[in-house]
């Protein structure tokens, strides 16, 4: 019990009262012991007894009320609190799902989410400036940080030297030039489902995989070395083992075709059985990856046939044309199957091989072309279907196969109108498994 002085006034007359603080139930309330300054009276003190027990029992009730309406409170801030908690875990939560699993639904994203590129070309460009614009990815320099034996001795990357890797998308009719932010300095050999086979111009005869995309890189160990002219290189993927493969032809000093294949993430080349001899004259021609191979056509001018190489059996094939094949013939990827785009009189026809399995060239479309002649097929786009064909002053045609219709594309300055021209998708698409990580060795 704690004592204290109050004053209160009754009656005009200053009076002065002891008051006691009791603890009921956890509950406060005053008891007023009256004491007048000189003797009270009884009218004066009757009163202040009734005025007492009227005001415990106001301030009981008035106290009781308090608690009451604090404990109600009390309990809905908590019910709303675990509701609020409860909505910010379910917002939160992020069910387990297996990185395999993110990998494939990352990998199947439709192509404008990564970028808006549907179908593109990839390109060298000379790069002339002195200074990279900003988040430029260089696969060079990518390779140079990686490898530990390089940080022991100063490796320079003339900037002056680079090319930056960009892209054309055909769309509508229309042209555009982008850029993946990325720059090399060699020459671009292959291309498959966005990954690109580069030469490595830090080491004689090397090669290096990217996927402009992610950003990944891996340099590939040495193989056989040759000059350009006599060699081919082809980038598939075989659909059995979900494995990449790098195939490499050459042609050696008896004129006989030799070949080796590396597996993506592998460190060795292994020596197989080429073409039969006297099948491929010519290395010009870049190989097409469809139905589970490479093919490849074996001259300039009047070839009565391919030369295939399935990606499991890794075994070489002769498969005849349905025609002869012209300078201005050639062989496109469409819809996964194998087209053979051949002119004839005012007209170009569209023939379609749809396995190895034996299968037969049947001819799918015939194109009126009117006065536009002697244009090279290019490839097939994989959205609309259109095929893109290049005329020999640079021009580029499209053909959509659902109208009929061949219109001329609006070209944008500044992307060159010459030079070897290879089909490309942007993807996540990458030839490592995860145990493997980022592999960058020599």
């Amino acid at each position: 019990m704690a004592d204290c002085i109050l004053k209160t006034e009754i009656g005009r007359q200053w009076i002065t009262r002891k008051t006691a603080l009791y603890k009921i139930d956890d509950l406060k309330f005053t008891i007023f012991d009256s004491i007048k300054e000189g003797k009270p009276s009884l009218k004066q003190t009757q009163s202040d007894s009734v005025y007492q027990r009227t005001h415990q029992e106001d301030m009981m009730a008035k106290s009781m009320a308090e608690k009451s309406t604090g404990l109600v409170r009390l309990v809905e801030e908590r019910a709303l609190s675990k509701r609020e908690e409860k909505k910010r875990e379910q917002e939160n939560f992020v069910p387990y799902i297996p990185n395999a699993c993110i990998s494939n639904i990352l990998v199947r994203l439709p192509l404008e989410s990564l970028q808006r590129s549907k179908f593109v070309f990839v390109k060298e460009r000379f790069y002339p400036y002195s200074v990279e614009k900003p988040n430029t990815f260089s696969v060079e320099a990518n390779v140079v940080q990686s490898q530990l034996e390089l940080l022991f001795k100063r490796t320079f990357i003339d900037s002056r030297l680079k090319f930056y890797i960009q892209f054309m998308e055909i769309r509508d009719g229309k042209s555009k030039i982008g850029e993946l932010n990325a720059t090399c300095l060699g020459e671009i050999r292959a291309t498959c489902n966005g990954l690109i086979l580069l030469d490595n111009n830090l080491k004689k005869g090397g090669l290096i995989v990217t996927n402009p995309v992610t950003r990944k890189v891996t340099v590939l160990p040495l193989g056989t070395l040759y000059p350009p002219h006599d060699e081919s290189y082809g980038l598939a993927l075989c659909s059995s083992t979900k494995k990449y493969k790098v195939v490499h032809l050459f042609r050696d000093e008896m004129q006989y075709i030799g070949c080796e294949i590396l597996i993506l993430g592998t460190r060795s080349w292994k020596v197989v059985d080429g073409p039969s001899f006297g099948l491929m004259r010519w290395f010009g021609y870049k190989p097409v990856s469809a139905i589970g191979a490479l093919h490849w056509v074996p001259d300039i001018d009047r070839s009565e046939y391919i030369i295939s190489m399935e990606m499991e059996n890794e075994k070489f094939h002769k498969i005849a044309l349905p025609k002869s094949s012209r300078s201005y013939d050639g062989i496109v990827e469409m819809g996964g199957l194998l087209c053979f785009v051949i002119h004839e009189e005012h007209q170009i026809d569209v023939w379609i091989l749809r396995s190895l399995c034996g299968e037969d060239w049947t001819k799918q479309h015939s194109i009126t072309v009117g006065y536009i002649i002697d244009i090279v097929p290019l490839y097939c786009s994989r959205i609309k279907g259109e095929m893109v064909f290049k005329d020999k002053d640079g021009s580029l045609y499209a053909y959509d196969f659902q109208l009929q219709v061949m219109k001329k594309v609006e070209m944008k300055k500044g992307f060159p109108i010459h030079g070897c021209y290879l089909p490309h998708v942007n993807s996540l698409v990458s030839w490592q498994t995860e145990e493997e990580g980022q592999d960058l060795d020599d």
